[in-house]
């Protein structure tokens, strides 16, 4: 969702604050996050045109595409959906969601499940009823439709922040929203994973899982652009450490398939995604995607990489110009590496496979081309522009 509108030297200074809080995991069964979470987020495609036949479509695509068998699982209904509250403060859906449990049934049905989204503030990003003062009446509510992920996203929250006028008031507003949604969804006995969305401000992945958090966003949002995609992709760059089963570094939702970029660069986009263990919640319309799109979003070797359960992710392991080396450690000792070619331009790139922490020949595998290479130490390959080559190393 986009983010709420900010300003001011004020306002910069409270927002992007430094919390030097360690991490901390959510006291609640790992079954929540244990792999990072997949599945679609209605937003990036249809924003607020987002309704309930939208939803019902995308879940029956999702199953006839095999994105559900492939591990998507979450269809993830963002901002737009809120009616208005009754008269003892319950939300309701307005007119585009008629009846969210039915709607909720219908995608369990399909094996699969309903997220939903909300503010802890009193308005949405989108301007529509947040839940600052309902917090536990959503709660049971969302739990009582069937909702089993929740996108908290601060949005009108950032008003009284900014108003409170110092980095530790406004520090402790923040913390203190999170947690009461936090203790909210726990107290309805539901297993619903918390998705927090606050762009990286105050160095969430410093406290995300403090507050409750399965997840959280470590930027401002994406769009459909090879250079914001890559933006964010290269900008978490020494996050790994943060991340762990059931904690997640979120950089965004993912665009392919949605016309802004070329195959080359969603599959950039993709690889750049597993290696870094992030969330994979497709964002473009399931219904209508090229036999091109489904194929990227379906690989199921790129997503074995993402969903790899030791939970490690990965980082940068060299740069020169437009070629980076990125590597993830996986379970059993191996390790995914992606060679990117970032420049306009075909180039050649070469990597000795100690750089990734390995010695000696070990198996090599082209992930993309799906083609075993032999035991190597090390590999020279030429990359188009914008383009990657995944490897899977050893195990």
């Amino acid at each position: 969702m986009r983010s709420w509108k900010l300003g001011g030297p004020v306002a910069s200074a409270v927002l992007a604050g430094a919390l030097l809080i360690g991490p901390a995991a959510r006291a609640v069964p790992l079954s929540f996050a244990p792999t990072p979470p997949m599945g679609w987020n209605s937003w990036n495609h249809f924003a607020a045109k987002v309704d309930d036949a939208t939803v019902r479509a995308q879940a029956d695509a999702m199953v006839a595409s095999g994105m559900r068998d492939a591990g998507y699982r979450y269809i993830n209904i963002d901002d737009t959906w809120e009616g208005t509250r009754d008269a003892q403060g319950v939300i309701h859906p307005n007119a585009k969601f008629p009846d969210m449990k039915a709607l909720a049934d219908y995608v369990h049905s399909k094996g699969l499940k309903l997220g939903i989204y909300s503010s802890p503030g009193p308005k949405t990003c989108a301007g529509y009823e947040g839940s600052f003062g309902h917090e536990a009446q959503d709660a049971q509510t969302y739990a009582a439709w069937g909702v089993d992920y929740l996108k908290y996203d601060l949005c009108s929250l950032s008003e009284p922040m900014i108003a409170a006028g110092s980095l530790a008031k406004a520090q402790a507003i923040e913390l203190a929203a999170y947690r009461k949604m936090d203790a909210a969804l726990r107290a309805t006995g539901r297993p619903i994973v918390y998705s927090l969305c606050q762009y990286g401000f105050s160095q969430v992945w410093r406290w995300g899982g403090s507050v409750g958090g399965n997840l959280w966003r470590t930027t401002g949002d994406i769009t459909d652009k090879f250079p914001r995609m890559l933006q964010i992709g290269l900008s978490q760059a020494g996050l790994a450490k943060y991340a762990r089963p059931g904690n997640w570094n979120d950089p965004d939702m993912l665009e392919v398939g949605n016309g802004g970029m070329s195959a080359i660069e969603y599959r950039t986009h993709l690889s750049l995604w597993a290696l870094l263990a992030a969330p994979l919640l497709a964002g473009n319309d399931l219904s209508t995607m090229s036999a091109e799109t489904k194929a990227i979003l379906t690989n199921r070797e790129v997503i074995a990489i993402d969903q790899d359960p030791a939970g490690r992710q990965g980082d940068r392991v060299k740069a020169e110009g437009a070629l980076e080396v990125w590597a993830r450690p996986l379970a059993g000792g191996g390790r995914a590496v992606g060679l990117f070619n970032l420049s306009d331009q075909p180039a050649e790139l070469e990597v000795a496979f100690t750089a990734v922490g390995l010695k000696g020949a070990v198996k090599t595998r082209d992930v993309w081309a799906a083609k075993d290479l032999g035991r190597l130490s090390r590999y020279k390959t030429q990359i188009p522009a914008h383009g990657v080559v995944l490897l899977r190393l050893g195990a």
